[in-house]
C-alpha cells in the first residue's frame, strides 16, 4: 500500500499526522534558529510593561512604556522571520501536494481539519519543548 493509498482510505487521520509532524518540524526549527533565553527575556520584559501600562495614569510615562513595547515587538519579529525563511519554500511545496491529494476527497474542509490539528499540535509542542 502506497503513502497516498494509505492517505485516501482515512484522510482525516492522515490529515492529522501530517498537521502534526509539519508543527514540529516547525517548532523545532523555531527552537534551534532563536536564541530562546533572549526571546525569553523579550516576552518577560513584555509582561512586566503590561503590568505597569495598567497601573499607570500618566499620559507621558505611557507613551513611553507603548514605546518600548513596540520595539520589543519588532525585536522579536525580526527574530520569528529566519525559520519562517527555512521552512516556507519545502512547506509550500508539501501544501500543494496535499492540497491535490485532498480537495477530491473533502473539498476546501481539509485545511480546516489541518488548521485545527495544527493549532492543538502547536500549543502542546512549544509546552513541551519549552520554545519561547
Amino acid at each position: 500500500m502506497t503513502i497516498i493509498e494509505m492517505m485516501t482510505a482515512s484522510p482525516k487521520i492522515s490529515i492529522a499526522a501530517f498537521s502534526i509532524f509539519v508543527t514540529c518540524v516547525s517548532t523545532l526549527v523555531q527552537k534551534w534558529l532563536t536564541n530562546q533565553e533572549h526571546l525569553k527575556s523579550l516576552k518577560k520584559r513584555q509582561k512586566e510593561i503590561q503590568k505597569e501600562l495598567k497601573n499607570c495614569k500618566d499620559g507621558c510615562v505611557m507613551k513611553e512604556l507603548n514605546a518600548e513595547m513596540m520595539k520589543l515587538t519588532g525585536v522579536m519579529f525580526k527574530s520569528s522571520m529566519k525559520p519562517m525563511f527555512v521552512t516556507i519554500i519545502p512547506f509550500l511545496i508539501l501544501f500543494s501536494w496535499l492540497r491535490s491529494i485532498y480537495v477530491p476527497l473533502l473539498g476546501n474542509s481539509w485545511l480546516w481539519y489541518y488548521l485545527g490539528y495544527s493549532i492543538i499540535a502547536s500549543m502542546i509542542l512549544r509546552k513541551v519543548l519549552k520554545v519561547a
